[in-house]
């Protein structure tokens, strides 16, 4: 890759390789339910979103300690650096490992000493934001959204992110006003499975900043103009929307019908250990199979940056390449 991109939309723990998975698993006695490494690459074949997130979930349970969060972290920081990313924003679950008995404290003490010393090996910078799981239920939501803020955690933003249809962004207006309070950005999953109606809300009900994927944007030509108009950033990740069956193929995928309509793109990989692909590896397969130029890639770089969270100083550095 060429000019220098941020990537806004990525979980660190999609970014859990089939590897390090077995690794974690044996050093926590963790009992597995596949054979290999092979065997548990040939369950990532997704029907849709909750086929993915059924053992999404399911293979955290390798994370336990603090020294496990760093590992992963870390790892994700060295191959987005070699993919040429030089600004991250990346997502965690707090509710997925407080749920199931880790505290909060040992997933933020691993992923923020990671960080640190991630950002100083490979010249990256970054920023986290805690992500509220819309399907479990509210008041959980903002239990843990008050122990963050009772930790002092080091996040920039708040997102919603989990299963989608059903689970309107209207039921966590109360969070996220608390967040908005606490000075913190605010961004979410919308339109992706769900209807363009949970775009309107993100940006209504919970004055989200960036939309996370929001491909079916396209469906309400109102709601692309006032995109356009307010220059809302759509964190788009297109391999992951073949994967999970939101488009049939990366030669189908709107990216470019969203281009030319005028809207702030950007290009992620969501989950790069389940859905085939870093960054660098979504663009190498949209110049495949979607023909997309040089010119259009800059576009796309270009437009990650801005729509970041970074300093404006950063963003001047990196826009300079």
């Amino acid at each position: 890759m060429s000019s220098p991109v941020a990537e806004l939309h990525m979980h660190i723990e999609g970014s859990l390789e089939p590897e390090l998975i077995f690794e974690l698993a044996e050093r926590n006695s963790v009992q597995l339910p596949y054979t290999d490494l092979d065997d548990l690459r040939s369950r990532y074949e997704f029907t849709d979103l909750q086929s993915f997130l059924d053992l999404y979930f399911a293979n955290m349970q390798v994370l336990r300690t603090a020294q496990d969060f760093a590992d992963l972290t870390r790892a994700y920081f060295a191959r987005a650096s070699a993919g040429g990313v030089a600004h991250v924003e990346f997502f965690f679950n707090p509710q997925a490992h407080v749920n199931r008995g880790v505290p909060l404290h040992e997933v933020l003490d691993g992923i923020m000493d990671a960080v640190a010393t991630s950002e100083r090996e490979f010249g990256l910078s970054s920023a986290a934001i805690a992500a509220i799981l819309r399907d479990r239920p509210v008041h959980e939501a903002e239990d843990v959204f008050g122990e963050i803020v009772r930790l002092q955690t080091p996040i920039v933003g708040l997102g919603l992110d989990s299963a989608e249809v059903g689970n309107p962004p209207s039921l966590f207006e109360d969070v996220f006003a608390r967040a908005r309070s606490e000075g913190l950005h605010v961004v979410a999953h919308a339109g992706e499975e769900g209807p363009p109606e949970y775009i309107w809300q993100a940006l209504d009900l919970l004055g989200a900043e960036r939309i996370d994927h929001g491909v079916r944007a396209l469906e309400d030509p109102a709601l692309v103009a006032r995109l356009v108009d307010e220059e809302v950033p759509l964190t788009v990740c297109p391999l992951s929307n073949v994967r999970l069956c939101v488009v049939d193929s990366l030669s189908e995928h709107p990216l470019r019908t969203m281009l030319e309509a005028g809207l702030i793109v950007t290009v992620n990989s969501d989950d790069p250990a389940y859905f085939g692909g870093y960054v660098d590896d979504n663009f190498a397969q949209l110049r495949d199979q979607l023909g997309l130029t040089d010119a259009e890639r800059d576009t796309l770089a270009r437009n990650s940056i801005r729509a970041s969270f970074a300093s404006e100083a950063r963003k001047a550095e990196l826009l300079r390449g």
